[in-house]
């Protein structure tokens, strides 16, 4: 279990101030600057004026607690397949099993890149049809997210072209065919029933861990939980809030990008912490496309900075990843639907 000081105890009311990058600036400068001390200081940076409005993120939100209320035997119905679409109950993903009993306290829903199933790509790990609840279930819920899927990977890919500058490559690195031009984008709901975490007891909302991909876009609430550690590497790891940001996304750097920068840009530690209140959030991963080879980054190596990585695919990366932090399947074979 983690090592609890005074000093971790007193870190946990900290709430830390992130760097805000302003999409809409025209001063492109003056925003690399910004994001660049953010991913060297903490991975982590909130945009705003994004162009997705706030009555939409509203509706968003109201559609996925309109999904989450279901009784569970009908949310059991959407149950995630091998392709990682469709609900997720509480306890199937353990993030952190060093220091958690359980899995995490938290429910959740993904929604991939809709492709047919008579499709080619539709072969690959993480395309194919998505799970959707039928309309009469949840009235409008499939046209929302679908549209909320859209808009977002378009605010991906402007944080994207601001990345790359900051990584000194071309504005339209991240938009090549293989890579943002036909992404892994997984749009994922969550739910947290209101459990409080212990850490003490090895009792979270979501455990510690670093996102797998390029970078994930995450709109929340107004209820505190979401918490990062700067340094994972210390002893006592230091933990601090990150206050809710109405109408902004909270952006972290994905393992991926870190792979790719040659650990110049490094992805953070977070975690959630339950308070006793229900909490919802939407996170938004993004990943180049499953062929892309995520190795060293020309601008990130030098003779005396080799790269630190073997070249990966994208695809065999997250499937194992995925694989380490799911149950299996076969343990949802006898739940009563």
């Amino acid at each position: 279990m983690e090592n609890h000081s005074q000093n971790g105890t007193e870190a946990l009311l900290k709430v830390s101030t992130l760097n805000c990058i302003d999409l809409s600036n025209p001063d492109i400068h003056q925003s690399v600057s910004l994001l660049k001390q953010a991913c060297l200081d903490c991975g982590f940076f909130c945009v705003i004026n994004h162009g997705i409005s706030q009555e939409f993120m509203d509706e968003v939100f109201a559609q996925s607690k309109n999904l989450f209320h279901l009784p569970l035997n009908e949310k059991m119905k959407l149950l995630r397949n091998e392709k990682h679409r469709g609900y997720t109950p509480v306890l199937d993903e353990l993030l952190d099993p060093d220091n958690q009993v359980h899995g995490d306290y938290k429910e959740g829903y993904y929604i991939g890149v809709e492709v047919p199933e008579d499709d080619p790509d539709a072969e690959k790990p993480f395309y194919g049809p998505n799970v959707w609840p039928e309309d009469g279930v949840v009235p409008g819920w499939r046209q929302t997210m679908e549209k909320f899927h859209h808009e977002a990977l378009e605010v991906a890919k402007a944080v994207a072209r601001v990345i790359a500058l900051a990584l000194d490559l071309e504005v339209d690195f991240f938009d090549k065919p293989e890579m943002l031009g036909k992404p892994i984008a997984t749009l994922r709901l969550l739910h947290y029933e209101g459990q409080v975490s212990d850490p003490s007891k090895g009792i979270y909302g979501a455990g510690a861990h670093s996102d797998y991909g390029l970078i994930t876009l995450l709109a929340t609430d107004d209820v505190m939980g979401l918490q990062i550690c700067r340094d994972k590497d210390a002893k006592p790891q230091i933990w601090e809030y990150v206050a809710p940001i109405k109408g902004a996304f909270i952006v972290n750097l994905g393992d991926m990008l870190e792979r790719w920068s040659n650990c110049i840009f490094k992805s953070t530690l977070h975690r959630v912490l339950g308070n006793g209140q229900e909490r919802y959030s939407i996170a938004y991963f993004v990943e180049p496309s499953h062929d892309c080879l995520v190795e060293c980054l020309p601008t990130c190596k030098s003779e005396d900075n080799p790269p630190k990585f073997p070249p990966i695919r994208c695809a065999t990366y997250l499937s194992q990843r995925y694989k380490d932090t799911h149950a299996e399947l076969s343990v949802y074979n006898n739940h009563q639907t």
